[in-house]
């Protein structure tokens, strides 16, 4: 790259956002170039799930996390694809009663359900999604056992996978992600789109008509720009730049507890992959689900339980990972510190938070003991291990801040749409107030936790934003 450079429309970010956005205005015509702070790394160019992909496309390997009490560990891609290229691929449309409320509460236009089907259902071709054509691993089984024997609502989440076909339908079904790099960006390449990967921008400025990015690659020109960047990034770079209104002050996520299920007989195996079922009897207040259950996983998430660490070595095909995920009532904040790359990110769990967790942890305990678990090892420090259902009456009715380990790998909300101008950062498609040319495309702009996995909240919103701004629709 020289040390100026100019186009039409730049898009910062290629996530799931900024790829749609960057593939539509490319296709129609426009001069667009795509930017990303990470690398261009193919999806082989690691195994999935493994130490070496969290130090390829993670930011910060991983080691991220939300400062409060508790503090809760997130994660985020940093690479071209974003988190679509790390994520599990599971797939949700955004719920009716979700866009909803956006609508009442954030002056949302143009999002009622039927709206927005026609982007749900391009997407949904464009990317694959699709249900196992296949038997289930045997962990995801076991949830899915459990909440059958209690009565409990449970499904088989669809994915945006490709499936192989297969001689042996006994074993789980052999797949590819796909993810951005599989997907949007090539369709935006072969239209004419130029991407620079490995190009970090720091502050964006007008000069006269024009917006400047600025970063370790010089300065960008550009008339018009998506900012793509993630529910972190986004807001930081955008106080970075002096654009403060309603940005970084309402970040949400959905908290997760997790706990490593062992059973008497084989569950887990090398190339076992995502399990795909989640359980929604409680929905929205929790969900179930199980997660990537690697031996390396296991023996990180053994950290809470050093005396049980053992167990993982020797009887790793006996265990698998499962997690309560709440919608959660907290709220968190983004802000960019002087002198330091990444912004501090705080956020503070309710009492009713903590009260959701515990009650989900006890019934999730519940349904695993239901499916023939012999013990649980949640993520509580020092909490020790779980039994039999008997010792459920040992979680406390609010989980223990001082001592609970949370998670997420859904964050949103930091820079809402909608009219409502006390709460909202940009407009219901995504231009931010006040700015002529200046527009948001990600998560940032989901109003409020829609409590099931957003990737299909994201990618539909950024195509109708796209298709607004190009006239379109």
């Amino acid at each position: 790259m020289s040390e100026s450079q100019s186009c039409e429309i730049a898009v910062i970010g290629s996530g799931p956002g900024g790829a749609i956005t960057a593939c539509l205005l490319a296709e129609a015509g426009r001069d667009v170039l795509l930017i990303e702070d990470g690398s261009f790394l193919p999806l082989e160019s690691c195994e999935p799930f493994s130490q070496e992909e969290m130090v390829q496309k993670y930011r910060n390997g991983g080691l991220t996390a939300a400062l409060g009490k508790p503090k809760v560990q997130y994660v985020e891609g940093r690479c071209v694809g974003g988190g679509s290229e790390i994520n599990s691929g599971l797939y949700h449309r955004t719920p009716p009663e979700i866009l909803e409320r956006w609508r009442r509460e954030f002056q949302v236009e143009g999002l009622a359900d039927a709206d927005l089907l026609p982007h749900f259902e391009a997407c949904e071709r464009a990317v694959t999604v699709c249900p196992l054509p296949g038997k289930p691993p045997a962990a995801s089984l076991k949830l899915h056992e459990g909440a059958v024997k209690l009565g409990w609502e449970s499904l088989e989440v669809p994915r945006w996978f490709r499936y192989e076909t297969q001689d042996n339908p006994s074993l789980p079904p052999k797949g590819t992600r796909q993810s951005m790099t599989q997907t949007f960006i090539p369709r935006a390449l072969q239209a004419g789109c130029r991407l620079l990967s490995e190009t970090r921008i720091d502050r964006i400025r007008r000069r006269g008509k024009r917006w400047i990015l600025s970063g370790n690659r010089g300065e960008i020109e550009a008339e018009t720009v998506f900012v793509c960047c993630g529910a972190i990034h986004t807001p930081a770079l955008l106080r970075r730049s002096g654009i403060t209104e309603n940005v970084g002050n309402s970040l949400q996520l959905h908290p997760t507890v997790k706990a490593i299920a062992q059973f008497p007989e084989a569950v887990n195996a090398r190339d076992m992959g995502v399990p795909v079922h989640q359980v929604k009897e409680f929905a929205p207040r929790f969900s179930f689900g199980c997660s990537i259950s690697s031996p390396a996983y296991l023996s990180v998430g053994m950290v809470d339980h050093p005396e049980f660490a053992g167990e993982v070595h020797r009887h790793w095909q006996n265990m698998a990972i499962y997690y309560a995920m709440i919608t959660g009532s907290g709220r968190g904040s983004v802000r960019p510190l002087p002198g330091f790359r990444d912004p501090l990110v705080r956020y503070r769990l309710s009492g009713e938070d903590l009260r959701d967790l515990a009650e989900a942890l006890r019934k999730l305990g519940q349904l695993l003991f239901e499916a023939g678990a012999i013990a649980l090892y949640p993520s509580l420090s020092g909490f020790g291990r779980l039994a039999g259902t008997a010792d459920l009456d040992r979680i406390p009715e609010v989980l223990p801040a001082a001592s609970s380990n949370l998670m997420t790998v859904h964050l949103f909300s930091s820079c809402p749409m909608g009219e409502n101008r006390r709460v909202c950062a940009a407009d219901s498609f995504g231009r931010v107030h006040g700015f002529d040319n200046l527009y948001i495309a990600d998560a940032s702009l989901l109003c409020t936790a829609p409590g099931v996995n957003p990737q299909g909240s994201i990618m539909a919103i950024a195509r109708r934003n796209a298709l607004q701004f190009l006239g379109k629709i």
